[in-house]
């Protein structure tokens, strides 16, 4: 099982590529993938946490309410490849759900436990505001 944790300040480059950390993309693995993710994130998956989905949900029948939720999640997740200097492709479709303006390029890259998260720093920011956390009540409510 991956263990993904960190925070990294990056930046696409001209052509919309980017970097996962090279801590982060050792423990993601040769094969890894893209998919929109909640609060305005983009969840990036090691094979393994992405078959171990597709295991949760197979049971899901057509008549099931959960079924639109499945497809429309399924639906973008996406194998990416890194060219050879080990940039990945941020499509215009994830751009979009970050929140990524066309001449916003700086991004924030953290390790989530079993993913990676892609933030656009606008985003991002404003997701966490001034990051002000009591860590004795963050703690206390993970129960560790």
């Amino acid at each position: 099982m991956a263990m993904l944790t960190g925070e990294y300040n990056h930046q696409l480059d001209a052509k919309n590529r980017m970097r996962i950390p090279a801590k982060l993309r050792k423990e993601l693995g040769d094969e890894f993938y893209f998919a929109k993710g909640t609060d305005g994130c983009v969840f990036v998956y090691p094979k393994a946490e992405v078959e171990a989905i597709l295991e949760k949900l197979k049971d899901i029948t057509l008549g099931d309410p959960r079924q639109r939720s499945a497809r429309a999640f399924l639906k973008t997740v996406l194998s990416v490849k890194e060219d050879e200097q080990g940039r990945l492709l941020l499509s215009p479709e994830m751009r979009a759900h970050i929140g990524l303006e066309k001449e916003d390029k700086d991004l924030v890259v953290c390790g989530a436990g079993t993913r990676v998260e892609i933030w656009s720093r606008k985003t991002y920011d404003s997701y966490f505001g001034d990051d002000e956390t009591d860590y004795d009540t963050l703690v206390k409510n993970l129960g560790i």
